[in-house]
């Protein structure tokens, strides 16, 4: 007998027993993590040697490893990886060099999506930018046409990530008006990322550093940008206005359940475990399958399979009556039903 979830607030206290880190686990993690991209790495430049296409395939579990490196970074951020806020911090800044992400400035944009994630009045904080349905309609043909640009796949997952990652982070977006720490955290991760970078360089080559470190970088944002997108972006999600949100059901209902096979789920430091996280984002990610396991009515919730996820691209736009994602072929139909009178329309499942 399956039982019924707890309600939100009262499940956010006593997931609170799952939150203490083991430090030698976290330093387990990090080194089973850091050591094999770094010797992939260096296989990838060894085999530029016998032909690029070998050595290219090995970007694939390169940029796996980085991808979990960004995690660990990620629960850094969060406080959770290891006791100590110092040794957090550090590592998280040291990983920062590797996923060009500065740390600081990166935690505090993330701290603020925790904040409001699934508020439609507070969007645009580290989040994927959604339009509803209402929203869209408002808008003029070519701000309609920029917002589809948008969220095309091709932008989404390729262009966008790379832009993300190489470009936008060099650069304290959204808070360079916010003092002197987010410039420090950015600037200082891109001197690190410079010394770095020209230290390699001047051991390999540049062309060799590019061909070797480029792809792997390239596929790893992407890898990222689509997790983050299907942790949010699927069709039972929920948003509200500030009058009807409330913090803990956002976090249950508002992001998904990825249910990945066990190499990805290790490869994603299980962040597809999303609710859970966002309901208590102070658990350590090698501790959110204990966490299903002593509350097996959670993985119901907002699960989503990989197959599932491909559905998840086209879903663009918020439909505050039927309260759920739809994509831009449902509102042309539902537009085309109701005569095209560019007025909200009504959507049936």
């Amino acid at each position: 007998m399956v039982r019924c979830p707890p309600e939100s607030r009262s499940l956010a206290r006593l997931l609170v027993r799952y939150r203490e880190p083991n430090s030698a686990r976290s330093a387990f993690e990090l080194v089973i993590t850091a050591v094999p991209f770094l010797a992939i790495w260096v296989l990838m430049w060894a085999a530029l040697d016998h032909g690029y296409w070998i050595g290219l395939l090995l970007a694939i579990p390169a940029a796996g490893f980085l991808v979990r490196l960004f995690m660990i970074q990620h629960d850094c951020g969060h406080g959770s990886f290891f006791h100590g806020r110092r040794v957090n911090d550090w590592v998280g800044r040291t990983i920062g060099v590797l996923t060009l992400t500065p740390y600081d400035y990166w935690r505090r944009n993330h701290t603020l999506h925790h904040a409001s994630s699934g508020n439609l009045d507070h969007r645009g904080f580290g989040d994927i930018d959604t339009l509803t349905v209402s929203e869209f309609l408002e808008r003029s043909r070519w701000r309609q046409l920029l917002y589809r640009l948008y969220r095309h796949p091709i932008v989404m997952f390729g262009l966008g990530p790379t832009y993300l990652f190489i470009l936008r982070h060099r650069l304290p977006i959204g808070m360079m008006r916010s003092g002197w720490k987010p410039w420090l955290s950015t600037m200082g991760t891109n001197a690190a990322i410079a010394i770095l970078a020209a230290a390699t360089i001047r051991l390999i080559g540049f062309r060799p550093f590019l061909l070797v470190h480029l792809p792997i970088m390239v596929l790893a944002a992407s890898i990222g940008v689509w997790l983050f997108y299907v942790q949010h972006q699927f069709e039972d999600t929920t948003w509200s206005h500030d009058g009807a949100w409330s913090l803990h059901e956002a976090a249950l209902h508002g992001s998904s359940h990825y249910y990945l096979p066990a190499v990805l789920r290790w490869f994603t430091a299980n962040i597809g475990v999303h609710h859970v996280h966002h309901l208590c984002s102070r658990i350590p990610c090698y501790r959110l399958p204990d966490v299903l396991r002593d509350h097996p009515e959670l993985a119901a919730i907002g699960r989503i399979t990989l197959p599932q996820s491909l559905q998840c691209v086209g879903r663009a736009l918020w439909d505050e009556t039927g309260r759920r994602l739809i994509s831009f072929r449902e509102l042309e139909i539902a537009l085309l039903l109701e005569g095209g009178n560019n007025q909200t329309p009504r959507f049936d499942r």
